[in-house]
């Protein structure tokens, strides 16, 4: 079968969604015939092939509201989709939308819904009669839990044309670590603290620094803040305003060797997100994998669909300082429970968020659809 996997960007560039284009067009090469159509970032046209997965960059003259400017993109699309049995299209990307319907492509199309558009409230007066229309277009459209469907005003109108198939971690790569080196202990003030990690960009809807005001509150602990970002400068004077030098490390960006030593190096993951921007939390299974409990706010979104209330975590309210706080010191102070917890996380981790699970399950999806086009 010819797939199109259709995206704003694709690897080198790096970001949770290119991440998962690039883990289903590089698993299912061998049983499709896969291609993979992004933009630049900026510049002219490229195609080239990537770990085997052929893939054509449209030139683009720069960025708007996060979206690339390509005109080249929308003819680009209709070439291709026109050899193509299933155009999947990961959103949101409103220009893939457009160049779709314009195309008036025939065979089937496959939406990737990661998140709906929180910030670009004008931008949405414009893209949301075409988002609709190509919503309805659409045959299938995978999210990634039941709480993308239930927290976004635009899928419930197209439930019965959702499925659920989780983001998949590939468990191996996680297992394998070369030369441990506990790289949180070693920074550790006090080695009787306890380690609270948290990893991800250091931008507006990670909450932060509702996190930071939250460890004023804590005793016994140590905080690692691994990523950078717009933020970065207000938070660490933030940790100078409270006090609180000697209880949090800013670790800036790591290598991914190195983050699989501080997953495995701390007590407790936090993934304190206040916005729906956060629509999933990747990161959340990356500690899961390693046996870690994690908590997490109740978004209405994916958030605490990954790690679960009370089984392998504890979800507090966004922006809730006093509640985060609590949640920590309780996992911190608890050496039972946080076992407890984070044999639950392991467990979860290889049932239901394995790489092999997501890729079987979109190659019968992709089958499924065929399927009853050769039979209509």
């Amino acid at each position: 079968m010819k797939i199109l996997q259709v995206n704003k960007l694709y690897y080198p560039h790096i970001g949770g969604i290119e991440t998962v284009v690039q883990n289903i067009a590089e698993g299912l090469n061998d049983r499709t015939d896969m291609e993979v159509l992004v933009c630049q970032p900026k510049g002219k046209a490229i195609s080239e092939v990537v770990n085997d997965v052929f893939v054509s960059r449209s030139g683009s003259m720069g960025t708007l509201f996060s979206m690339p400017i390509s005109l080249s993109f929308i003819s680009d699309f209709k070439k291709k989709a026109k050899k193509s049995d299933i155009v999947h299209i990961h959103m949101p990307f409103p220009l893939a939308d457009l160049a779709c319907i314009m195309s008036e492509y025939k065979g089937k199309v496959v939406v990737s819904w990661h998140s709906d558009v929180v910030k670009q409230k004008k931008l949405m007066l414009f893209y949301k009669p075409i988002m609709k229309r190509f919503l309805r277009r659409a045959d299938k459209i995978i999210v990634a839990t039941k709480g993308h469907i239930d927290g976004s005003e635009y899928l419930k109108p197209y439930r019965s044309k959702c499925e659920v198939i989780p983001y998949g971690l590939d468990i191996e790569d996680y297992e394998d670590i070369e030369d441990f080196r506990p790289i949180l202990s070693d920074l550790l003030v006090s080695k009787q603290n306890k380690k609270v990690l948290f990893t991800g960009r250091l931008v507006y809807y990670k909450g932060v620094e509702v996190l930071i005001n939250a460890f004023e509150k804590v005793i016994g602990c140590e905080l690692f803040i691994v990523g950078r970002g717009s933020l970065e400068t207000e938070l660490q004077s933030r940790v100078e305003e409270l006090g609180l030098s000697d209880k949090v490390h800013f670790m800036g960006n790591l290598s991914f060797e190195e983050l699989k030593y501080a997953f495995a190096d701390c007590d407790i993951f936090v993934l304190p997100s206040v916005a729906n921007s956060e629509a999933f939390g990747i990161v959340q299974m990356e500690a899961m994998v390693y046996g870690k409990p994690v908590i997490n706010t109740s978004l209405p979104t994916g958030v605490p669909h990954v790690s679960l209330d009370g089984q392998t975590g504890i979800t507090v309210p966004p922006n809730d300082v006093l509640a985060l706080a609590g949640a920590i010191q309780k996992l911190a102070d608890d050496d039972d429970l946080r076992g407890k917890f984070g044999q639950n996380a392991y467990i979860r981790t290889r049932e239901k968020f394995s790489m092999q699970k997501m890729l079987d399950d979109i190659y019968k999806l992709y089958e499924g659809l065929l399927g009853k086009n050769k039979r209509s």
